[in-house]
């Protein structure tokens, strides 16, 4: 079986929005106070703790513009946390959503058809590696929320 490797945001992306940066859209990120439910930060992994202040961003995790440049909103802790460790397992708060969108991509970024699925968390794990395992042109995969289609996480060969 392939090893995997989850990555969560980049802290050089989080830290263009900590310092008050424009997001996808040219927008100044929006600062919300988390009530404490379904707010998982896209740099820690974690989930805001209730009262806490949280930036709300347009992100694009892909170097530049194209077709399949998919954009969304996504969470991030309003003052600088820790990246979450690169890691071989589905991070540990993934497993309290009920599913996720997984789709494969080629190193030139375009979406791999056929890819696409909604998973399970504990299905997460499998599915990377089947991808990976069948298709060796799959350079990297994403995982994003089936419920709001927000970037979770980036899945590459380990």
């Amino acid at each position: 079986m392939t090893d995997i490797k989850f990555s969560a945001m980049p802290t050089e992306d989080a830290m263009k929005f900590w310092a008050g940066g424009e997001d996808a859209y040219g927008m100044k990120p929006e600062t919300q106070i988390s009530d404490g439910e379904g707010v998982p930060c896209r740099h820690c992994l974690e989930d805001v703790g209730k009262d806490e202040p949280f930036l709300i961003l347009a992100y694009k995790p892909f170097a530049e513009d194209q077709p399949y440049a998919e954009t969304g909103p996504i969470f991030l802790h309003a003052k600088s946390c820790q990246r979450h460790g690169e890691t071989d397992q589905t991070p540990e708060s993934f497993k309290k959503r009920p599913s996720y969108l997984m789709k494969g991509y080629y190193a030139n970024d375009r979406i791999v058809y056929g890819t696409g699925r909604n998973v399970e968390p504990d299905g997460i794990e499998a599915y990377a590696k089947e991808l990976f395992s069948g298709n060796p042109d799959i350079a990297y995969i994403h995982v994003r929320s089936t419920l709001n289609n927000c970037y979770s996480a980036r899945i590459d060969r380990a």
